[in-house]
């Protein structure tokens, strides 16, 4: 309903709302690199199950506060199969210590400029999360941090598992609904 709310007020200012691609459409395929120097594939890992993919850039506040949430989404649903990923619009290096800074298990890609996988995923702001199913279709996509979003996609993937992952977010922590990017 906020997500509703907040496109409506930026179509009013004049502002597109949620350029990139959206749920239904198919996730544009790739194959990146990782920071440790193997290489993945969208391709291969639906075979597996679905894939969380977020896009973001190391100098970027909101991916900075963002990417803890997605890490606890990885630890909570990572033994049934859950696959999240990174995609950096930086260099391996700064991808690495990105990763190191937020404590982030999960592998991140490296989408080198001119960011080729970017473009195909119609990116306008970073962090822009995709969840594709392994129908290679996007159920959820959400731009910037959007609490509801994240819930939605924590459900998304723990309801098939039959999976009960503890609660995303504390009560002690003070979480807004949403956080542009």
């Amino acid at each position: 309903m906020l997500r509703v709310l907040v496109q409506y007020l930026l179509t009013l200012v004049g502002k597109k709302a949620m350029t990139s691609l959206t749920p239904g459409k198919i996730a544009p395929t790739f194959q990146l690199g990782t920071t440790t120097g193997k290489a993945l594939s969208l391709r291969e890992a639906l075979g597996k199950g679905p894939v969380l993919v977020a896009f973001f850039k190391a100098s970027c506040p909101t991916c900075q506060y963002i990417f803890p949430y997605l890490e606890r989404i990885h630890q909570q649903l990572r033994e049934h199969g859950v696959q999240v990923w990174g995609v950096a619009q930086d260099s391996a290096q700064e991808a690495t210590r990105f990763a190191k800074t937020y404590g982030l298990t999960f592998p991140i890609l490296i989408d080198d400029h001119p960011y080729k996988t970017s473009r195909d995923y119609a990116l306008q702001y970073v962090p822009s999360l995709f969840l594709v199913k392994s129908d290679s279709r996007i159920e959820i996509s959400s731009e910037g941090f959007c609490k509801a979003d994240l819930l939605a996609i924590q459900k998304s993937l723990a309801q098939p598992l039959s999976a009960k992952p503890p609660a995303l977010f504390l009560p002690s922590e003070k979480i807004p609904e949403y956080k542009p990017g």
